[in-house]
């Protein structure tokens, strides 16, 4: 497996030459290919921070000379995004995004000062991981075969192996029929940054995932339609191609929606409620983290508080003296 180059051995970007101004759109196409290319990090994170950046190109202008923005030109930008009614974590994403952009600037000497050093985010009010309940989680899983919505044995075998594995919707859609040398009881998976690690399936997710990959040989004997050449990824869709996170994405809201349980969740819902489950049964906090993959401590604690905030449900409904005013 090759290593990603560390920023060390990447080549170092010449200075730009004076009298020949280096513009928005060449310094973020830059950034962006070190994002990928040195730092490593995943495609949907690089198209993240492209989609910020082209707002402060479009806002300042693309061919502006960066050296020439100052702190009110990006503050200008973020008003822009207020007055369109951005949630205040989109604007820290885009406040991220520049921080990030002038820094590697300032680094290469592209700029002489640093702008978006002066740039605050905003405080976002505090929100907890959107979880189901076991009861949420097993009426979710058993809609395939209840709606036949759409190919039902497969989109069991997601909801399962998405619940028991904690996998990100990107990871799941990247798993490949030959990511796993023991029947399907664990894999592993590449996760941000191009870390790899590995994932465990239960038996309810290997049992959705046989029968699926039975129903998938007999659609599809020859890999994809017309014998052209075989498929490996684990999940395919309805023609035989590899199903994207978008697909997969798409799967879930049709049965969490109008058609099914009426209650919309997203694929990140399974890993939330793995991260809870797991927790709840007395798991190591660090196994936890190590499961999902989080490179801190202090993301895998967020689900700490859901736990507790469950328990202050559970007390305030039960105990008679919780506060409840007598109906009597």
């Amino acid at each position: 497996m090759s290593v990603p180059a560390s920023p060390q051995e990447a080549p170092v970007p010449q200075s730009p030459v004076p009298g020949n101004p280096v513009t928005v759109r060449e310094c973020t196409e830059e950034y962006l290919l070190y994002l990928s290319s040195v730092r490593g990090l995943s495609d949907n994170t690089v198209t993240g921070y492209r989609k910020d950046l082209e707002h402060l190109a479009l806002t300042v202008g693309a061919d502006s000379e960066i050296a020439s923005l100052t702190a009110e030109d990006l503050r200008g930008c973020i008003a822009a995004l207020s007055r369109r009614k951005y949630a205040v974590t989109s604007i820290n994403r885009f406040v991220a995004a520049v921080r990030g952009l002038f820094a590697y600037c300032r680094k290469f000497q592209y700029i002489q000062s640093n702008a978006a050093l002066e740039l605050k985010t905003l405080r976002a009010p505090s929100r907890l991981p959107v979880f189901m309940t076991q009861q949420e989680v097993d009426k979710l899983c058993s809609q395939p075969a209840r709606q036949e919505l759409l190919w039902a044995a497969r989109d069991r075998a997601i909801f399962e192996l998405l619940y028991s594995s904690g996998c990100r919707v990107g990871e799941l859609a990247s798993l490949k029929l030959q990511d796993s040398s023991d029947g399907w009881q664990s894999a592993v998976v590449r996760g941000k940054g191009r870390k790899d690690r590995r994932v465990y399936f239960a038996a309810d997710a290997r049992e959705a995932l046989s029968a699926y990959l039975a129903e998938r040989r007999e659609r599809f004997p020859a890999g994809m339609p017309g014998g052209a050449r075989p498929v490996h990824s684990l999940f395919v869709s309805q023609k035989g191609l590899p199903l994207s996170a978008h697909g997969i994405w798409y799967i879930v809201s049709r049965y969490s929606g109008p058609e099914g349980t009426r209650r919309p969740v997203s694929p990140h819902a399974f890993r939330h409620t793995f991260a809870t489950a797991m927790l709840n049964g007395g798991a190591d906090i660090r196994v936890v983290q190590e499961l999902l993959g989080h490179s801190s401590i202090s993301t895998t604690q967020r689900y700490t508080h859901i736990t507790t905030e469950r328990l202050k449900e559970v007390y305030n409904q039960s105990f008679p003296h919780s506060g409840k005013k007598d109906e009597r």
